[in-house]
Protein backbone atom coordinates (compact mmCIF):
# COMPACT_ATOMS: atom_id res chain seq x y z
CA UNK A 1 0.00 0.00 0.00
CA UNK A 2 1.18 3.57 -0.62
CA UNK A 3 0.02 7.12 -0.12
CA UNK A 4 -2.76 6.68 -2.69
CA UNK A 5 -4.85 4.79 -0.11
CA UNK A 6 -7.67 6.82 1.44
CA UNK A 7 -10.15 5.93 4.17
CA UNK A 8 -13.45 5.07 2.40
CA UNK A 9 -17.02 5.58 3.63
CA UNK A 10 -18.21 3.19 6.35
CA UNK A 11 -21.41 1.14 6.56
CA UNK A 12 -22.72 -1.37 9.10
CA UNK A 13 -24.14 -4.81 8.31
CA UNK A 14 -26.14 -6.64 10.99
CA UNK A 15 -27.02 -10.32 10.54
CA UNK A 16 -30.16 -11.81 12.06
CA UNK A 17 -29.89 -15.54 11.38
CA UNK A 18 -33.34 -16.94 12.18
CA UNK A 19 -36.23 -17.62 9.80
CA UNK A 20 -39.53 -19.46 9.97
CA UNK A 21 -38.61 -21.83 7.15
CA UNK A 22 -35.39 -22.42 5.22
CA UNK A 23 -36.05 -21.97 1.49
CA UNK A 24 -34.65 -24.69 -0.82
CA UNK A 25 -32.59 -22.19 -2.88
CA UNK A 26 -31.14 -20.24 0.07
CA UNK A 27 -27.40 -20.48 0.79
CA UNK A 28 -27.38 -17.62 3.32
CA UNK A 29 -26.59 -18.21 6.97
CA UNK A 30 -30.18 -18.79 8.08
CA UNK A 31 -31.57 -21.20 10.64
CA UNK A 32 -35.05 -22.47 11.44
CA UNK A 33 -36.03 -22.58 15.09
CA UNK A 34 -36.64 -20.43 18.11
CA UNK A 35 -34.97 -17.06 18.37
CA UNK A 36 -32.37 -17.10 21.14
CA UNK A 37 -32.55 -14.60 23.96
CA UNK A 38 -29.48 -12.47 24.48
CA UNK A 39 -28.79 -11.98 20.77
CA UNK A 40 -29.11 -8.18 20.89
CA UNK A 41 -26.63 -8.01 23.77
CA UNK A 42 -24.26 -10.23 21.79
CA UNK A 43 -24.59 -7.94 18.75
CA UNK A 44 -23.70 -4.88 20.80
CA UNK A 45 -20.75 -6.66 22.43
CA UNK A 46 -19.65 -7.69 18.95
CA UNK A 47 -19.84 -4.07 17.85
CA UNK A 48 -17.88 -2.93 20.91
CA UNK A 49 -15.04 -5.21 19.82
CA UNK A 50 -15.11 -3.74 16.30
CA UNK A 51 -15.33 -0.05 17.24
CA UNK A 52 -11.59 0.24 16.60
CA UNK A 53 -12.40 -0.11 12.90
CA UNK A 54 -14.55 3.03 12.84
CA UNK A 55 -11.52 5.35 12.74
CA UNK A 56 -13.53 8.54 13.40
CA UNK A 57 -16.01 7.90 10.59
CA UNK A 58 -19.76 8.29 10.65
CA UNK A 59 -21.96 5.41 9.54
CA UNK A 60 -23.46 6.13 6.11
CA UNK A 61 -25.84 3.16 5.94
CA UNK A 62 -27.07 0.21 7.98
CA UNK A 63 -28.41 -3.01 6.48
CA UNK A 64 -30.12 -5.65 8.65
CA UNK A 65 -30.13 -8.94 6.74
CA UNK A 66 -30.84 -12.57 7.47
CA UNK A 67 -32.55 -14.92 7.93
CA UNK A 68 -35.68 -12.92 8.46
CA UNK A 69 -34.92 -9.79 10.48
CA UNK A 70 -38.59 -8.78 10.43
CA UNK A 71 -39.11 -11.53 13.02
CA UNK A 72 -37.28 -9.26 15.47
CA UNK A 73 -39.50 -7.99 18.27
CA UNK A 74 -40.06 -4.27 18.63
CA UNK A 75 -38.40 -4.31 22.05
CA UNK A 76 -35.32 -5.99 20.56
CA UNK A 77 -35.24 -3.48 17.69
CA UNK A 78 -35.45 -0.58 20.15
CA UNK A 79 -32.70 -2.06 22.31
CA UNK A 80 -30.53 -2.54 19.23
CA UNK A 81 -30.98 0.99 17.88
CA UNK A 82 -30.50 2.60 21.27
CA UNK A 83 -27.24 0.69 21.56
CA UNK A 84 -26.12 1.71 18.07
CA UNK A 85 -26.82 5.39 18.72
CA UNK A 86 -24.77 5.31 21.94
CA UNK A 87 -21.77 3.78 20.17
CA UNK A 88 -21.75 5.28 16.69
CA UNK A 89 -22.06 8.58 14.88
CA UNK A 90 -24.87 8.11 12.37
CA UNK A 91 -24.97 10.27 9.23
CA UNK A 92 -27.79 12.81 9.14
CA UNK A 93 -29.40 11.22 6.07
CA UNK A 94 -28.44 7.65 6.92
CA UNK A 95 -30.17 4.84 4.99
CA UNK A 96 -31.33 2.06 7.35
CA UNK A 97 -32.66 -1.05 5.60
CA UNK A 98 -34.50 -4.02 7.08
CA UNK A 99 -34.92 -7.21 5.07
CA UNK A 100 -38.46 -8.51 5.39
CA UNK A 101 -40.62 -11.30 4.05
CA UNK A 102 -44.33 -10.76 3.31
CA UNK A 103 -45.19 -13.77 5.44
CA UNK A 104 -44.01 -11.98 8.58
CA UNK A 105 -45.64 -8.63 7.92
CA UNK A 106 -47.73 -6.93 10.59
CA UNK A 107 -48.75 -3.38 9.80
CA UNK A 108 -48.61 -2.25 13.42
CA UNK A 109 -45.15 -3.76 13.85
CA UNK A 110 -43.78 -2.03 10.77
CA UNK A 111 -45.11 1.31 11.84
CA UNK A 112 -43.13 0.79 15.04
CA UNK A 113 -40.05 -0.25 13.06
CA UNK A 114 -40.29 3.02 11.20
CA UNK A 115 -40.58 4.91 14.47
CA UNK A 116 -37.45 3.09 15.68
CA UNK A 117 -35.49 4.58 12.76
CA UNK A 118 -35.73 2.07 9.90
CA UNK A 119 -36.42 4.05 6.71
CA UNK A 120 -36.05 1.44 3.97
CA UNK A 121 -37.46 -2.07 3.48
CA UNK A 122 -36.11 -4.82 1.24
CA UNK A 123 -38.97 -7.24 0.70
CA UNK A 124 -38.28 -10.81 -0.39
CA UNK A 125 -41.28 -11.34 -2.66
CA UNK A 126 -39.41 -13.51 -5.25
CA UNK A 127 -42.64 -14.04 -7.23
CA UNK A 128 -46.30 -13.01 -7.23
CA UNK A 129 -47.26 -16.34 -8.83
CA UNK A 130 -48.57 -18.77 -6.20
CA UNK A 131 -47.33 -21.86 -8.07
CA UNK A 132 -43.82 -20.38 -8.22
CA UNK A 133 -43.95 -19.38 -4.57
CA UNK A 134 -44.81 -22.98 -3.69
CA UNK A 135 -41.90 -24.20 -5.85
CA UNK A 136 -39.57 -21.76 -4.06
CA UNK A 137 -40.77 -22.91 -0.64
CA UNK A 138 -42.07 -19.48 0.28
CA UNK A 139 -44.64 -19.15 3.07
CA UNK A 140 -46.59 -16.21 1.61
CA UNK A 141 -48.99 -15.90 -1.31
CA UNK A 142 -48.86 -13.40 -4.14
CA UNK A 143 -51.90 -11.66 -2.68
CA UNK A 144 -50.21 -11.36 0.72
CA UNK A 145 -47.13 -9.88 -0.92
CA UNK A 146 -49.20 -7.23 -2.70
CA UNK A 147 -51.09 -6.41 0.49
CA UNK A 148 -47.90 -6.22 2.56
CA UNK A 149 -46.27 -3.74 0.18
CA UNK A 150 -49.40 -1.57 0.09
CA UNK A 151 -49.67 -1.55 3.86
CA UNK A 152 -45.97 -0.74 4.28
CA UNK A 153 -46.47 2.33 2.08
CA UNK A 154 -49.41 3.40 4.26
CA UNK A 155 -47.18 3.57 7.34
CA UNK A 156 -44.66 5.77 5.54
CA UNK A 157 -42.14 3.57 3.77
CA UNK A 158 -41.47 5.43 0.51
CA UNK A 159 -38.06 3.80 0.01
CA UNK A 160 -38.55 0.13 -0.69
CA UNK A 161 -36.92 -2.69 -2.64
CA UNK A 162 -38.72 -5.72 -4.03
CA UNK A 163 -36.70 -8.89 -4.72
CA UNK A 164 -37.94 -10.80 -7.77
CA UNK A 165 -36.50 -13.96 -9.35
CA UNK A 166 -36.58 -15.25 -12.90
CA UNK A 167 -35.51 -18.49 -14.58
CA UNK A 168 -37.93 -20.48 -12.44
CA UNK A 169 -39.42 -23.93 -13.07
CA UNK A 170 -41.91 -23.91 -15.98
CA UNK A 171 -41.49 -20.14 -16.33
CA UNK A 172 -41.81 -18.57 -19.78
CA UNK A 173 -40.79 -15.05 -20.80
CA UNK A 174 -44.47 -14.11 -20.85
CA UNK A 175 -44.99 -15.34 -17.27
CA UNK A 176 -41.78 -13.66 -16.17
CA UNK A 177 -42.85 -10.27 -17.56
CA UNK A 178 -46.32 -10.68 -16.07
CA UNK A 179 -44.71 -11.24 -12.66
CA UNK A 180 -42.40 -8.27 -13.12
CA UNK A 181 -45.26 -5.99 -14.20
CA UNK A 182 -47.06 -6.75 -10.93
CA UNK A 183 -44.01 -5.48 -9.06
CA UNK A 184 -43.75 -2.35 -11.26
CA UNK A 185 -47.43 -1.47 -10.70
CA UNK A 186 -46.79 -1.37 -6.95
CA UNK A 187 -44.28 1.44 -7.64
CA UNK A 188 -41.43 0.49 -5.31
CA UNK A 189 -38.41 2.78 -5.45
CA UNK A 190 -36.09 -0.16 -6.22
CA UNK A 191 -36.41 -3.60 -7.82
CA UNK A 192 -33.80 -6.35 -7.57
CA UNK A 193 -34.40 -8.63 -10.56
CA UNK A 194 -32.13 -11.65 -10.54
CA UNK A 195 -31.78 -15.17 -11.86
CA UNK A 196 -32.38 -18.22 -9.70
CA UNK A 197 -29.07 -20.05 -9.29
CA UNK A 198 -28.57 -23.46 -7.74
CA UNK A 199 -26.09 -22.80 -4.97
CA UNK A 200 -24.02 -25.46 -3.18
CA UNK A 201 -25.29 -26.80 0.15
CA UNK A 202 -28.93 -26.07 -0.62
CA UNK A 203 -31.85 -28.43 -1.09
CA UNK A 204 -32.04 -27.42 -4.76
CA UNK A 205 -28.39 -28.38 -5.26
CA UNK A 206 -29.08 -31.81 -3.75
CA UNK A 207 -32.28 -32.30 -5.73
CA UNK A 208 -31.91 -30.01 -8.78
CA UNK A 209 -35.22 -28.89 -10.29
CA UNK A 210 -35.71 -28.76 -14.04
CA UNK A 211 -35.31 -25.13 -15.05
CA UNK A 212 -35.80 -23.36 -18.42
CA UNK A 213 -33.10 -23.58 -21.09
CA UNK A 214 -30.20 -21.11 -20.82
CA UNK A 215 -31.30 -19.21 -23.95
CA UNK A 216 -34.81 -18.82 -22.56
CA UNK A 217 -33.45 -17.56 -19.23
CA UNK A 218 -31.24 -15.09 -21.13
CA UNK A 219 -34.33 -13.78 -22.94
CA UNK A 220 -36.19 -13.38 -19.65
CA UNK A 221 -33.35 -11.31 -18.23
CA UNK A 222 -33.07 -9.08 -21.31
CA UNK A 223 -36.81 -8.57 -21.75
CA UNK A 224 -37.19 -7.94 -18.03
CA UNK A 225 -34.45 -5.31 -18.06
CA UNK A 226 -36.09 -3.61 -21.05
CA UNK A 227 -39.49 -3.59 -19.33
CA UNK A 228 -37.98 -2.06 -16.20
CA UNK A 229 -36.23 0.60 -18.28
CA UNK A 230 -39.46 1.43 -20.14
CA UNK A 231 -41.13 2.01 -16.79
CA UNK A 232 -38.47 4.36 -15.44
CA UNK A 233 -36.22 1.93 -13.57
CA UNK A 234 -32.57 2.51 -14.49
CA UNK A 235 -30.15 -0.40 -14.17
CA UNK A 236 -27.21 0.70 -12.03
CA UNK A 237 -25.86 -2.75 -11.12
CA UNK A 238 -26.21 -6.27 -12.53
CA UNK A 239 -29.42 -7.05 -10.65
CA UNK A 240 -30.44 -3.60 -9.36
CA UNK A 241 -32.92 -1.23 -11.02
CA UNK A 242 -33.87 2.12 -9.54
CA UNK A 243 -33.78 5.89 -9.79
CA UNK A 244 -32.97 5.86 -6.08
CA UNK A 245 -30.01 3.48 -5.76
CA UNK A 246 -29.33 1.87 -2.41
CA UNK A 247 -26.55 3.71 -0.56
CA UNK A 248 -25.56 0.49 1.18
CA UNK A 249 -25.32 -1.43 -2.09
CA UNK A 250 -23.31 1.34 -3.75
CA UNK A 251 -20.82 1.45 -0.89
CA UNK A 252 -20.37 -2.32 -1.20
CA UNK A 253 -19.86 -2.30 -4.98
CA UNK A 254 -17.52 0.70 -4.78
CA UNK A 255 -15.27 -1.22 -2.38
CA UNK A 256 -16.17 0.89 0.63
CA UNK A 257 -15.76 -0.34 4.20
CA UNK A 258 -18.39 -2.05 6.31
CA UNK A 259 -18.38 -3.49 9.80
CA UNK A 260 -20.20 -6.83 9.99
CA UNK A 261 -21.77 -7.98 13.25
CA UNK A 262 -23.89 -11.04 13.96
CA UNK A 263 -23.62 -14.77 13.33
CA UNK A 264 -21.80 -15.38 10.04
CA UNK A 265 -21.44 -11.66 9.29
CA UNK A 266 -18.62 -10.48 7.01
CA UNK A 267 -16.86 -7.14 7.22
CA UNK A 268 -14.36 -5.31 5.02
CA UNK A 269 -12.01 -2.84 6.67
CA UNK A 270 -9.29 -0.43 5.55
CA UNK A 271 -6.75 0.15 8.33
CA UNK A 272 -4.84 3.37 7.79
CA UNK A 273 -2.29 2.65 10.51
CA UNK A 274 -1.02 -0.54 8.92
CA UNK A 275 -2.05 0.45 5.35
CA UNK A 276 -3.82 -2.90 4.96
CA UNK A 277 -7.24 -3.98 3.75
CA UNK A 278 -8.78 -7.06 5.33
CA UNK A 279 -12.01 -8.97 5.84
CA UNK A 280 -13.58 -10.05 9.13
CA UNK A 281 -15.80 -13.10 9.65
CA UNK A 282 -17.88 -14.07 12.68
CA UNK A 283 -18.93 -17.61 13.72
CA UNK A 284 -21.73 -18.93 11.51
CA UNK A 285 -23.49 -20.97 14.19
CA UNK A 286 -25.83 -18.77 16.25
CA UNK A 287 -25.13 -20.95 19.29
CA UNK A 288 -21.35 -20.63 18.94
CA UNK A 289 -21.68 -16.92 18.30
CA UNK A 290 -23.80 -16.38 21.40
CA UNK A 291 -21.52 -18.43 23.65
CA UNK A 292 -18.45 -16.46 22.55
CA UNK A 293 -20.01 -13.06 23.04
CA UNK A 294 -21.92 -13.89 26.21
CA UNK A 295 -18.60 -14.97 27.70
CA UNK A 296 -17.02 -11.85 26.17
CA UNK A 297 -14.23 -13.89 24.58
CA UNK A 298 -14.77 -12.23 21.22
CA UNK A 299 -15.03 -13.84 17.84
CA UNK A 300 -13.52 -12.44 14.68
CA UNK A 301 -11.44 -14.16 12.06
CA UNK A 302 -9.34 -11.67 10.11
CA UNK A 303 -8.02 -12.35 6.63
CA UNK A 304 -5.94 -9.91 4.61
CA UNK A 305 -7.11 -9.32 1.05
CA UNK A 306 -4.17 -10.51 -1.02
CA UNK A 307 -5.28 -9.47 -4.50
CA UNK A 308 -6.82 -6.09 -3.72
CA UNK A 309 -7.02 -4.90 -7.33
CA UNK A 310 -8.96 -8.03 -8.37
CA UNK A 311 -11.34 -7.69 -5.42
CA UNK A 312 -12.02 -4.10 -6.43
CA UNK A 313 -12.65 -5.02 -10.05
CA UNK A 314 -14.82 -7.99 -9.04
CA UNK A 315 -17.10 -5.57 -7.22
CA UNK A 316 -16.98 -2.34 -9.21
CA UNK A 317 -17.29 -3.87 -12.68
CA UNK A 318 -20.83 -4.86 -11.63
CA UNK A 319 -21.73 -1.16 -11.79
CA UNK A 320 -23.33 -0.21 -15.11
CA UNK A 321 -21.70 3.24 -15.14
CA UNK A 322 -18.31 1.98 -13.97
CA UNK A 323 -15.91 3.97 -11.82
CA UNK A 324 -13.16 6.58 -11.88
CA UNK A 325 -9.49 5.69 -11.89
CA UNK A 326 -9.19 7.92 -8.82
CA UNK A 327 -11.69 5.71 -6.98
CA UNK A 328 -9.63 2.61 -7.83
CA UNK A 329 -6.46 4.22 -6.51
CA UNK A 330 -7.99 5.61 -3.31
CA UNK A 331 -9.74 2.33 -2.44
CA UNK A 332 -6.86 -0.03 -3.27
CA UNK A 333 -3.78 2.13 -2.65
CA UNK A 334 -2.45 1.04 -6.06
CA UNK A 335 -1.79 2.96 -9.22
CA UNK A 336 -4.17 2.27 -12.10
CA UNK A 337 -1.03 1.88 -14.22
CA UNK A 338 -0.46 -1.47 -12.51
CA UNK A 339 -3.49 -2.78 -14.41
CA UNK A 340 -2.41 -1.48 -17.83
CA UNK A 341 -1.77 -4.88 -19.52
CA UNK A 342 -5.07 -6.29 -18.26
CA UNK A 343 -6.98 -3.15 -19.15
CA UNK A 344 -5.53 -3.27 -22.66
CA UNK A 345 -6.61 -6.90 -23.04
CA UNK A 346 -10.16 -6.08 -21.93
CA UNK A 347 -10.26 -3.10 -24.29
CA UNK A 348 -8.98 -5.18 -27.21
CA UNK A 349 -11.70 -7.79 -26.56
CA UNK A 350 -14.35 -5.07 -26.57
CA UNK A 351 -15.35 -5.83 -22.98
CA UNK A 352 -14.36 -2.47 -21.52
CA UNK A 353 -14.64 1.24 -22.26
CA UNK A 354 -11.99 3.67 -20.98
CA UNK A 355 -12.56 7.38 -21.40
CA UNK A 356 -9.89 9.59 -19.87
CA UNK A 357 -10.13 8.79 -16.15
CA UNK A 358 -13.29 6.69 -16.29
CA UNK A 359 -13.66 2.93 -16.76
CA UNK A 360 -16.85 0.97 -17.36
CA UNK A 361 -17.97 -2.31 -18.90
CA UNK A 362 -19.11 -2.17 -22.51
CA UNK A 363 -22.50 -3.66 -23.32
CA UNK A 364 -20.67 -6.84 -24.33
CA UNK A 365 -18.61 -6.75 -21.12
CA UNK A 366 -21.72 -6.31 -19.00
CA UNK A 367 -23.37 -9.28 -20.72
CA UNK A 368 -20.25 -11.43 -20.27
CA UNK A 369 -19.22 -10.07 -16.90
CA UNK A 370 -17.53 -13.24 -15.65
CA UNK A 371 -15.20 -13.20 -18.65
CA UNK A 372 -14.36 -9.55 -18.00
CA UNK A 373 -13.74 -10.05 -14.29
CA UNK A 374 -11.49 -13.06 -14.87
CA UNK A 375 -9.06 -10.92 -16.87
CA UNK A 376 -8.12 -9.12 -13.64
CA UNK A 377 -7.35 -12.27 -11.62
Amino acid sequence: MNNLLKLPPLSLYIHYPWCLKKCPYCDFNSHEGDIHTGYINALLTDLDNDLKYVQNREIRSIFIGGGTPSLMSISDASELFNGLKKRLSLAKNIEITLEANPGTFEVEKFAQYREAGINRLSIGVQSFNNDQLKFLGRIHSGEEATQAISEAKKVGFDNMNIDLMYGLKDQTSEKCLEDLMKAIKLKPSHISFYQLTLEANTLFSKYPPILPMDDDIWDMGNQGANLLHQNGYQQYEVSAFSNRPSEHNLNYWKFGDYIGIGAGAHGKITDMNSKTIFRTLKSKSPNDYLIKFQSNTGDSNIKNIDNVSFEFMLNSLRLKDGFSTQLFQSRTGQSIENLSPKLEKALDLGLLIKDDNWIKPSEKGFNFLNDLQEIFL
